[in-house]
């Protein structure tokens, strides 16, 4: 009588860890291991408006802001000089407006929209890549040349990120780093 409620004990010890383990793909619960608050939401649309091109310069391309290239994202001490989330409400960094050249492009959504989950409810674990090319549940992905140098830090065969649509430049999405509690502007390539 004494061996089935050892055995019993025996099974539950070493089951609870497995089931604990284990989440679903794709997302994880709400105050899991990341560091950082997760937004509830993405950013509000921005209300800045591009200048009007100088009449000398009619026919000129646009080209990235060499202004914005030097500027500095660290609001307060002890806060990352990238763009970032502050208490997971405020959008430190986007503020540049719809007609921001460092984010246009030329076919919008060319390979289709994303449509697996937007915001806290949906946090993705990163499978690999780098900036050029990352993935994860069978989507891929790249980091816009502009915001390259803000992952640096970025582990990308473990990070968790969550994707928000981005409300003022058409055909990127903001990914999130629930470590770092920066964002950058991402494409969607397509599973």
């Amino acid at each position: 009588m004494k061996t089935f409620p050892i055995a019993l004990t025996a099974v539950l010890v070493f089951a609870v860890p497995a089931f604990a383990q284990r989440h679903e793909e794709g997302s994880r619960p709400q105050g899991g291991d990341h560091r950082q608050p997760i937004p509830e939401r993405g950013p509000e649309p921005s209300h800045v408006q591009a200048h009007a091109p100088h009449a000398a310069e009619p026919n000129k391309n646009p080209e990235p802001d060499r202004a914005q290239q030097n500027r500095s994202y660290s609001d307060k001490p002890g806060h990352p000089n990238a763009p970032h989330v502050d208490n997971g409400r405020q959008w430190v960094g986007h503020d540049t407006g719809r007609d921001d050249a460092n984010y246009h492009v030329d076919h919008p959504y060319e390979h289709g929209r994303f449509t697996g989950g937007f915001g806290r409810e949906h946090v993705w674990h990163l499978g690999g890549g780098g900036p050029g090319r990352f993935w994860f549940n069978g989507w891929n992905w790249a980091v816009a040349p502009y915001d390259i140098g803000f992952v640096d830090g970025w582990m990308w065969d473990s990070d968790d990120i969550v994707i928000y649509d981005d409300p003022d430049h058409p055909g990127w999405y903001l990914a999130y780093n629930t470590r770092l509690g920066t964002y950058v502007h991402v494409e969607y390539l397509g599973s």
